[in-house]
């Protein structure tokens, strides 16, 4: 593609040198420029792209994307916001992909991805070829599309975007992160719908606080990206805000909405509710997810759905045809005569909900393991050191992803949590020999719930990602005994 062509996606854009340079290739990464690459300066949190410049050029570099001119012999294109800039040209090199797609958006602080997989289950019981982009990677129906990112990199965004539509995915259900809010990664995409599932505390290692979290979420409905939208109105900061939006539409178990659920029941093996919607319809669900939380989950999903024509009985097909999701409250097949339950909770009111579900079916005691990232928000640690030493009946302190810190510093502030509580627990720092403890602990009828990880099949540590699967850890471990 043109350089000129390229830089005509931007407002405001001005080329500096030759307009009809010929564009090979996109990149943000300064070890990845190759001849005929046009490379972002993205100023980032650490460093900033614009210092790498001069070994893009030595590479072979075509032009850079810039936001001020710099002292090189190459073309560059002056912009205001590079982040931004990348946005519109990734969609444009690729071919607008978007356009051709419907897309359904997912915010929050928990449940995206379960909401996520339900939405597209119905889907694809409607009929419709889905892609889903997420946390747990992406997919062209059955089918694994690796992704880093919850919400991907506008070049990975748009090349997979792009793969979607040649491969016939005529819906895509995404989870929208705030951080991609933030760093501009979703410019000139627009949603056919979204949903704003509910908001507590976290990543305030990107934000510093509460307010500037929630705003980062709020851009995806105040910044024109979503045409129709859905939230809780049983989370109240959530509702306060969205009611101030024209076309939010609220859904809810307590408070007063269109879209309802009652005469919950909720066991082991999942829940048994009774959807009505809009006065139009109600539906009989027995879902196989357990939880509250995946009862809020359907609704989201339900509510998404029916907005863009789905029947409804393609609705309760799709949320019945769901059996797990991977690392959300997902049950290990152990052949054990106790429970193990992996679970993605890596946030306060995460644990918090995964650990009430789980006592509300225990028949016996609740075994919680898990630590906290290394690296993120601090403030959690001995918040959800107390939540495991109030709702567990011994708790196992471990690691999860150390990252750069000292993975003891990180242990003690969440047992400074956990020591306000009369809760039984025990520090173990090496994440694979706290699992043998737990296993080894476990009496018939009681749960073990490893929390924190969930789909991952990594440690990092000190920069390096070990391979850690917990599926395959416990299967291993068992074969011990």
């Amino acid at each position: 593609m043109r350089l000129g062509d390229l830089a005509g996606a931007v407002g405001g854009a001005i080329v500096y040198g030759n307009t009809e340079t010929d564009i090979t290739s996109l990149c943000v990464d300064s070890r990845q420029a190759t001849p005929g690459a046009l490379f972002f300066c993205v100023p980032g949190l650490r460093r900033n792209g614009h210092d790498f410049a001069p070994q893009v050029v030595t590479a072979g570099a075509a032009a850079l994307v810039v936001d001020h001119r710099l002292d090189l012999d190459i073309a560059q294109v002056l912009v205001s916001d590079v982040r931004e800039a990348l946005s519109y040209m990734a969609a444009r090199y690729y071919g607008n992909p978007a356009d051709e797609l419907h897309l359904i958006g997912v915010t929050g602080t928990k449940g995206k991805t379960t909401a996520s997989f339900l939405v597209k289950s119905i889907l694809e019981a409607a009929g419709f070829k889905t892609g889903l982009i997420g946390t747990v990677g992406s997919m062209i129906g059955s089918r694994q599309l690796p992704t880093k990112l919850t919400t991907p990199d506008p070049l990975d965004f748009q090349k997979i975007l792009r793969q979607m539509v040649d491969e016939g995915v005529e819906y895509v259900v995404m989870e929208v992160s705030a951080h991609a809010m933030a760093l501009k990664r979703l410019e000139g995409v627009h949603f056919d719908t979204a949903a704003f599932i509910n908001f507590s505390q976290d990543h305030l290692d990107m934000f510093g606080d509460m307010d500037t979290y929630f705003a980062a979420k709020m851009r995806l409905f105040t910044g024109g990206f979503v045409s129709k939208a859905f939230y809780s109105v049983d989370d109240e900061r959530v509702a306060a805000a969205m009611k101030k939006i024209p076309s939010a539409t609220g859904y809810g178990i307590r408070g007063a909405a269109d879209i309802y659920a009652n005469d919950i029941e909720i066991s082991e093996n999942g829940c048994e509710f009774l959807l009505s919607f809009h006065k139009r319809f109600r539906l009989p669900i027995r879902l196989h997810l357990s939880g509250l939380f995946n009862v809020y989950n359907s609704l989201t999903a339900a509510a998404l759905c029916d907005q863009v024509g789905v029947s409804a009985e393609a609705i309760r097909q799709g949320l019945e045809n769901v059996r797990s999701v991977p690392g959300r409250i997902e049950l290990l097949d152990t052949d054990t005569p106790y429970r193990v339950i992996l679970d993605y909770a890596h946030s306060p009111d995460s644990l918090e909900n995964i650990l009430i579900t789980v006592r509300q079916t225990a028949r016996a005691r609740v075994i919680a393991l898990f630590g906290c990232g290394g690296d993120r928000d601090h403030e959690k640690r001995p918040i959800m050191g107390e939540i495991g030493g109030r709702l567990a009946d011994f708790t196992i302190l471990t690691s999860d992803n150390p990252r750069s810190e000292d993975p003891y510093d990180i242990l003690m502030q969440i047992e400074a949590g956990i020591k306000t509580t009369k809760g039984d627990y025990t520090v173990i720092e090496n994440r694979r020999e706290a699992i043998r403890y737990a296993l080894r602990m476990a009496r018939p009828g009681d749960v073990v719930v490893l929390a924190g990880k969930g789909h991952e099949t990594y440690q990092e540590i000190k920069g390096v990602k070990y391979p850690f699967n917990e599926k395959t850890i416990v299967r291993e471990i068992l074969e011990t005994f």
